[in-house]
C-alpha cells in the first residue's frame, strides 16, 4: 500500500508521546503523513511536549497528568494518583474525539492514554524508538495490538509478543529525509573536512571536554583540514572556543543551530551521542560517525541503538566511562587526586576519538564508504510505513488492507518484520 490513497479517509487518531525530542519527532512525522491521507490526529502529552519547537499547526496538543516512578517508592502513590486522573481525562477526550485507533510513543506522558484506550477497546499501537523496548511500551506490550520497532533486533521485547512486532524504522523530519536523495559532500586528499558534533538539546559537557583536545591529536596534515561545527553547553562556550582556538582549529560554537539539516548535509563526519533520533537522521541522510553513548542512558539503550549501524561500517562506537559523568568539587586530597583521575580519563578518551577519526578519515574513500554503509541502514519510509500499520486498526474489514497475524506480520509497505533483514537501495 502506497499512503498516496486514504485507507478509511477522514478517520481520527490520538498519539501519546513523552515530552523529549526522541519520543516527540517520530510523533510529529507520522501525525503529518496521517493529516497528508486526510486524517484528524491529536496529541497527548505533557507541558513540555505541548510548547516543544517543530509540532506541526494542525496537531492540537492536551496536556494531562502522568505519574512517575521512581525507586522511592514513597513517591508512587502521588504517581499513581496522576496517572489514574490523567487516564480519566484522556477517557474523556476519546469520548468526544472516537479515535479510530491510539499511538504511543513511550514516555510516562503516553501511559495514561494507552491505558485509557487499551480499557476502552480502542485499538493501540506503541512505536519503539530504541533497540530496547522502553519501560512504558514494555508494560504495555502485553495489551496492544501492534508493537511498531526501529531496529531488527530490540532487547527486552519477549517471544510472545513477535507476531504483532513489525519493523517500521523511525520516522524523521520531513526536512531531513528530503537530503536522502543528494549526494555525500565531495572530500579530496587534501580539501577541507567538516566535522559535526553535538550531544543532545544542549550539548554534552564531556563532549566539551574532550572533542577539541581528541581533534589536537590527529596528524598534523589532517589537523589542518579541519572545520569544526559544535554544540555545547552556554556556559562552556567560552572555555570551548579558547581551546580551539589555542589549537588552531577553526570552530563554530553555538548553544542551538537552526538550519541543523543543512550542517548534517555539509558535514563529512559527525561526532555525538547515540539517541534514537540522532542515528535515524544519520542513516536517513547516510553519514559516517563517531558514537559515544551515554553512559546512564535506561538500559544501556543508546550502545544497544549503535549495533546495526557499527556492524554496517558506519559508524565507530566510543565507550565513555561512567566516571566521567560528574567533576569533583572542593581542594581536599581526595578531591585532587579524584581530579587527576579524571584528567586521565578524559585524555584517554580523546586519544581513543581521535584514533577512530584517523581510522575513518585518514582517506576519503574510507568516510564515503563508511557514509554509504550508513545510508544503507536508513529506514526512508518510516513515517509511511507506520501510517500503513496505524491505518489498519479501526476500520471496516473490507477497508483494511494490512492485518496483523501470523506471517509475522508484514504491517509496512516494506514487509520487514523483526529479526529479518531488508535488502535496501544504494546511495547515490
Amino acid at each position: 500500500m502506497s499512503g498516496d490513497t486514504p485507507n478509511g479517509a477522514g478517520r481520527h487518531y490520538v498519539l501519546a508521546a513523552g515530552g523529549t525530542g526522541g519520543h516527540l519527532i517520530p510523533a510529529f512525522a507520522l501525525a503529518t503523513e496521517l493529516e497528508r491521507r486526510g486524517h484528524h490526529v491529536a496529541l497527548i502529552t505533557d507541558e513540555r511536549g505541548a510548547e516543544i519547537p517543530g509540532k506541526p499547526e494542525f496537531l492540537p496538543a492536551h496536556v494531562i497528568p502522568a505519574g512517575r516512578f521512581g525507586k522511592n517508592p514513597l513517591g508512587w502513590i502521588k504517581g499513581v494518583k496522576a496517572l489514574w486522573e490523567g487516564r480519566g481525562m484522556a477517557l474523556r477526550l476519546f469520548e468526544s474525539f472516537a479515535p479510530s485507533a491510539v499511538v504511543g510513543f513511550g514516555g510516562y506522558p503516553a501511559m495514561p492514554a494507552m491505558l485509557a484506550s487499551t480499557s476502552a477497546g480502542i485499538p493501540t499501537i506503541v512505536h519503539e524508538q530504541n533497540a530496547v523496548l522502553g519501560r512504558v511500551n514494555r508494560l504495555m506490550a502485553g495489551r496492544v495490538q501492534a508493537i511498531a520497532t526501529s531496529y531488527p533486533d530490540v532487547e527486552r521485547l519477549k517471544e510472545q509478543h513477535l507476531s504483532k512486532t513489525h519493523l517500521v524504522g523511525n520516522p524523521v523530519r520531513p526536512e531531513v529525509l528530503a537530503l536522502r536523495k543528494e549526494d555525500f559532500p565531495p572530500l579530496t586528499e587534501d580539501g577541507i573536512l567538516r566535522v559535526l558534533v553535538t550531544g543532545g538539546s544542549q550539548g554534552a559537557r564531556i563532549l566539551s571536554e574532550v572533542i577539541p583536545d581528541g581533534l589536537a591529536m590527529l596528524q598534523p596534515a589532517l589537523r589542518q583540514r579541519l572545520q569544526v561545527t559544535q554544540q555545547c553547553r552556554p556556559e562552556d562556550l567560552d572555555r570551548v572556543r579558547d581551546r580551539y582556538r589555542n589549537h588552531d582549529i577553526p570552530a563554530e560554537l553555538g548553544t542551538y543551530f537552526e538550519d541543523m539539516e543543512t550542517r548534517l548535509a555539509d558535514c563529512h563526519l559527525f561526532i555525538g551521542r547515540a539517541g534514537a533520533s540522532t542515528i535515524a537522521e544519520l542513516t536517513a541522510v547516510g553519514r559516517p560517525a563517531i558514537l559515544i553513548p551515554l553512559p546512564i542512558a535506561t538500559d544501556d539503550h543508546q550502545a544497544a541503538n549503535t549495533r546495526e549501524i557499527v556492524k554496517a561500517g558506519g559508524a565507530r562506537m566510543i565507550r565513555q566511562p561512567q566516571s566521567t559523568i560528574k567533576m569533583p568539587e572542593g581542594d581536599s586530597d581526595a578531591a585532587n587526586a579524584l581530579r587527576k583521575r579524571q584528567s586521565d580519563t578524559f585524555q584517554k578518551l580523546a586519544k581513543d576519538i581521535s584514533r577512530q577519526i584517523m581510522a575513518l578519515a585518514q582517506k576519503p574513500q574510507s568516510l564515503a564508504n563508511a557514509a554509504h554503509a550508513s545510508w544503507n541502514c536508513g529506514r526512508p519510509d518510516a513515517a509511511k510505513d507506520l501510517a500503513d500499520l496505524v491505518e489498519s486498526f479501526g476500520g471496516a474489514e473490507m477497508m483494511d488492507v494490512i492485518r496483523v497475524g501470523g506471517n509475522n506480520a508484514r504491517g509496512a509497505s516494506q514487509g520487514e518484520a523483526v529479526g529479518q533483514g531488508a535488502t535496501r537501495g544504494m546511495h547515490k
